[in-house]
């Protein structure tokens, strides 16, 4: 599996705050299909991301500094922005979270900071080519290369599809 960059908010100012939270409810319906999934409705007094940028390109950083910590990354994003309720565009919490997978925070800024425009280039381009291939959603699994799945789905109807793609291949199509 590999994760690629899917820009959700562009950089800008952040909508409103109070709309920003009810928009965050709508976070129960993955939460109610993957028990071990945690979503909590924004409830901190830290402000929505502005731009999904920044943790992009911090995840593409991650990824060349140290690779083994690529994923770990990845994961400690998702738990700061949808459970801890995190800025995650804030390029000090980024680096909070780059230090709590084992990274240097003051070398991680620094090291970004030198490539943060191929980084940034990279991550459009990434989106670039997702919309390309018709992908609108997020998350969206593109499964045997060829089938996009998109949104949050449960455990069975992925497994519904995987089996479809295996039966097809069995039967030469």
């Amino acid at each position: 599996m590999s994760w690629k960059a899917f820009l959700l908010r562009t950089e800008g100012e952040a909508p409103d705050q109070e709309k920003f939270v009810r928009y965050t409810e709508s976070w129960k319906r993955p939460a109610e299909m993957e028990p071990g999934a945690e979503f909590r409705v924004w409830s901190t007094d830290e402000l929505q991301p502005t731009s999904s940028v920044p943790a992009h390109v911090a995840a593409k950083s991650v990824a060349l500094i140290e690779p083994e910590a690529a994923d770990a990354f990845h994961h400690r994003l998702l738990r700061a922005y949808f459970t801890e309720n995190r800025t995650i565009s804030d390029w000090a919490v980024l680096a909070q979270l780059a230090g709590d997978v084992g990274l240097d925070r003051d070398e991680f800024l620094a090291f970004t900071a030198e490539r943060e425009r191929a980084l940034r280039e990279q991550v459009i381009g990434e989106h670039n080519e997702a919309i390309g291939q018709g992908i609108t959603a997020v998350p969206t699994m593109v499964l045997n290369e060829v089938l996009p799945v998109p949104g949050a789905q449960d455990v069975e109807t992925v497994a519904g599809w995987i089996e479809r793609l295996l039966d097809a291949s069995a039967q030469g199509g």
